[in-house]
């Protein structure tokens, strides 16, 4: 202990001035560690455990953003085959509804061609049968002229048969 006596003696240090700065020492480290210190390290210690939550929440938010991209993702091409399903059915359609427009104009003109047909038979029909009887009055006629007599009903009637026989 003499040679911590000597060096105390030789920086100019006194046992009571010792002790006093010590015991001043402690007092103040005490208040220090009590009243700034203690509270300082609580506040670093809230601000550390803030940040880990911001992060913690940073990476959440990464996470359900990511869940987000991948849900949009799969909306998107949910309603991507969706539209081109309407878009196909909607061809589909359009292209049976000109099919029926078009067998339905077919059909529409194979009935006039049809009508147009049966009246040019009836027609034609209506003409032949007219001719021939014009035939037959200009044969019974002709007939009366060039004999130069009177043709009875009778006689008529067979003119009539023949010519339209020879006619037929």
């Amino acid at each position: 202990m003499d040679a911590i006596t000597q060096i105390f003696t030789t920086f100019g240090v006194t046992w009571p001035k010792f002790i006093a700065q010590i015991v001043l020492f402690l007092i103040v480290y005490w208040i220090l560690s009590k009243f700034a210190i203690g509270p300082i390290i609580k506040m670093l210690e809230e601000r550390r455990r803030r940040i880990e939550e911001g992060q913690l929440n940073a990476e959440k938010i990464k996470q359900q953003l990511a869940e987000a991209e991948i849900r949009y993702q799969e909306v998107l091409h949910k309603a991507n085959t969706e539209a081109q399903a309407i878009i196909n059915e909607a061809r589909a359609s359009g292209e049976a509804l000109t099919q029926r427009q078009t067998q339905d104009a077919i059909r529409s003109a194979e009935d006039i061609l049809v009508k147009a047909r049966a009246e040019i038979d009836q027609e034609q029909k209506r003409m032949v049968a007219d001719v021939k009887k014009q035939m037959i009055h200009l044969v019974v006629d002709t007939t009366a002229k060039v004999t130069g007599k009177v043709l009875t009903d009778v006689d008529q009637k067979r003119l009539s048969e023949e010519t339209a026989k020879q006619l037929a």
